[in-house]
């Protein structure tokens, strides 16, 4: 692995450990056994790393949902390994959500690709409502203003249980990662037709 893919690595980890208001260049380099000056040799500050690590994370995003619009025929199952992946991701990058505001407060060009990216998903998640319809696993007669509150409900939820189950449920990795995704797919649940909501009943609910 090159030193800059070791650094990045490295970097998200500490950062997802102990946080980003807690970490700098120098315990990275610490924790890397290399010196402060080869560390910023690849960068100059701990927000260029922040700005890679946020470009990756839009980067998977990216490639899930181009995988989900892809699907034809889409199905209930698609919708929630679509959701569960989703909660990976974020995840994986959990320190951007915890230390969201922070973050985006010291790096004004992520506070700007975030809107951007924000007004993007929404026109992507729309179509993937309007496939479902298609598919009949979403009723056809959903009022418009339910579909966009949807939208919105959605990213609340996905930029934010991260830091309810650090601070709420206190859920260990993959029992959090379980529990936002049903959470997020019972919002789902009135939008399906009668079988599609029998279906789910059976396979999701214990």
């Amino acid at each position: 692995m090159k030193t800059k893919d070791k650094i990045l690595s490295k970097a998200l980890e500490l950062f997802n450990d102990k946080g980003y208001n807690n970490i700098t260049t120098r315990h990275i380099a610490a924790d890397l056994n290399i010196s402060a000056g080869n560390l910023h040799y690849h960068f100059r500050h701990s927000e260029d790393i922040i700005k890679i690590l946020f470009s990756e994370l839009t980067q998977k995003m990216d490639e899930l949902l181009n995988q989900m619009k892809k699907l034809e025929n889409k199905s209930l199952e698609d919708l929630y390994q679509f959701t569960y992946s989703t909660c990976e991701i974020f995840y994986f990058y959990r320190f951007i959500f915890i230390n969201f505001i922070d973050i985006l407060n010291k790096i004004p060009e992520i506070e700007s690709r975030y809107e951007g990216i924000n007004f993007s998903r929404k026109e992507e998640f729309q179509l993937i409502f309007s496939d479902l319809q298609k598919s009949n696993i979403f009723q056809k007669d959903v009022p418009h203003f339910i579909v966009d509150c949807l939208t919105e409900q959605i990213f609340i939820i996905a930029d934010n249980w991260l830091t309810h189950n650090r601070l709420i449920l206190k859920l260990s990795p993959q029992e959090a990662i379980q529990h936002y995704t049903l959470l997020q797919m019972n919002l789902f649940y009135p939008l399906l037709n009668k079988e599609q909501q029998k279906l789910y009943e059976q396979q999701y609910i214990e």
